[in-house]
């Protein structure tokens, strides 16, 4: 808090965005704890003149006194908010209402409002992009946000709760990341990220409880929009507790228990869907300061496939992790075993493009299975039978199956990878595409029933993750040992 040279106070704070999730006490001008009716949610690009019956959600990132320049009398309290689509807002409480609102409001802090007035900006004292200022109303009533979040766990990094869950600590050391697959009560079911010390954090208590925690509260989460889906990211202050770690976990704990028809509403094995993006918006992401690893969804058609290099690795047989040439064996680092059945996996690059933008994609594992319908173990096996002459470290050239694929418009689930967010590659990892059946099955609205209308969490079946990194060499002949 300070004051400005006129003497009025001042308030601000860092801006943030409101993830909307639970209200508490709410103050009006016209009735003291007025209750709110449930209300279409509005984002600030979305207002215009007039009065609305809508609610917002926002963060107060700064407010101040507005006087007369002249006779230094008060006209109301000007305010700096930012939505959940991180669109920048002004805000104005007439002179008559602040008494109101003041007392409830504090820079930093999250709310809704209920009924507001869309009042036409002044170029002279206009300090956001939209054109038009939220005016507190007559009929306005504001609300508490919390920026926490508590809910009974569907998944966690893509695997169903069950007595055998395991988590990886190499994956999540690696990933700096735990993706949560969250539901309260019978709402929509969210994507939660926990980064860094948040998500080691979960690891640990996870672990402790044997991997029978259900209820999860997270701290001070920020909402992030990718593809215009929502998701929920905690941040460095974030803190974790699950099931009776405090008196909100096991009030819900409680609630669980004796609703279990109800928490088990929505089966976790259709909860799982990326965001969807454009090329365009996926060069975008990887280019924000705060981008993360992270997987979406992609539409585009295949325009070439790269000749010239090598179009599969050498993996092995059980985990597809990229095999390591012994004296006389191939080995696996990651199962430890010495001497291993090496198995060709793809590793394909291609050129892709949708309406705006190109991008070069590269297939991995089943990836590449699923765009040309044949395995890479059976191309490599047929092109040595057909050549018998060649050696074992011949070139295989690219397959007519892979060749095929040119021209056909796919849905591919695609990785944004560490080595993208460091610039050392533009090209983007596919690990699953969807085959023609799929498409058209998901397009027919085929999803379970059960799961929220418009829900960014629903989709028609887990995605699988190739999470080895593979590093690309001239693939040798399999051997087996």
């Amino acid at each position: 808090m300070s004051k400005n040279p006129n003497g009025a106070i001042i308030h601000s704070t860092k801006a943030g965005v409101s993830s909307g999730v639970r209200g508490k006490s709410a103050v009006s001008s016209r009735v003291r704890g007025k209750a709110i009716v449930s209300a279409e949610v509005v984002a600030f690009k979305d207002v215009k003149y007039g009065p609305h019956d809508g609610e917002l959600r926002f963060r107060l990132i700064h407010f101040w006194e507005a006087r007369n320049v002249v006779s230094k009398v008060l006209i109301g309290l000007e305010m700096l908010l930012i939505d959940q689509e991180e669109t920048v807002s002004q805000g104005f409480i007439p002179a008559g209402r602040i008494d109101t609102y003041l007392p409830h409001m504090r820079a930093g802090g999250l709310y809704r409002l209920n009924s507001f007035f869309g009042s036409h900006n002044k170029n002279l004292y206009r300090v956001a992009e939209p054109s038009f200022t939220v005016t507190f109303s007559s009929t306005s009533v504001l609300s508490d946000l919390t920026d926490n979040y508590v809910g009974h766990i569907k998944l966690v990094n893509g695997q169903v709760l069950s007595d055998s869950l395991m988590l990886d600590d190499a994956e999540i050391a690696s990933s700096r990341r735990v993706l949560l697959h969250v539901q309260t009560h019978d709402g929509p079911v969210m994507k939660l990220y926990l980064w860094d010390k948040a998500a080691s954090d979960f690891s640990e208590k996870f672990k402790a409880s044997g991997g029978t925690a259900r209820v999860v509260l997270v701290t001070t989460l920020n909402p992030k929009r990718f593809g215009g889906a929502l998701a929920l990211s905690s941040m460095t202050p974030s803190r974790v507790f699950l099931d009776k770690d405090v008196q909100t976990t096991e009030e819900y704990l409680t609630w669980m228990n004796a609703n279990l028809s109800v928490a088990n509403r929505v089966n976790a094995d259709v909860v799982t869907k990326t965001e969807t993006m454009t090329i365009g918006e996926l060069l975008f992401y990887i280019q924000q300061e705060d981008a993360k690893v992270a997987w979406f969804e992609c539409i585009a058609t295949v325009a070439d496939v790269v000749h010239g290099s090598s179009w599969y690795y050498i993996g092995c047989g059980v985990c597809h992790t990229k095999a390591t040439k012994g004296p006389t064996t191939l080995m696996c680092k990651k199962c430890g075993k010495p001497d291993i059945v090496g198995v060709p996996q793809y590793l394909a690059k291609i050129s892709v493009y949708d309406n705006e933008d190109q991008a070069s994609f590269v297939l991995l594992g089943d990836a590449g299975h699923e765009l040309s319908g044949r395995k890479a173990s059976e191309l490599v096996a047929s092109y040595f039978e057909a050549n018998e002459n060649v050696e074992d470290d011949h070139l295989v050239p690219v397959p007519q199956a892979l060749i095929d694929t040119i021209g056909q418009t796919r849905k591919f689930i695609v990785k944004v990878s560490d080595h993208n967010l460091t610039g050392k590659t533009q090209a983007l990892t596919v690990t699953k595409v969807l085959t023609p059946e799929d498409q058209e099955a998901e397009a027919q609205g085929t999803l379970q029933n059960g799961v929220a209308d418009g829900d960014p969490s629903t989709c028609a079946g887990i995605v699988k993750r190739a999470a080895d990194k593979v590093e690309a060499e001239d693939p040798k002949r399999a051997r087996c040992g």
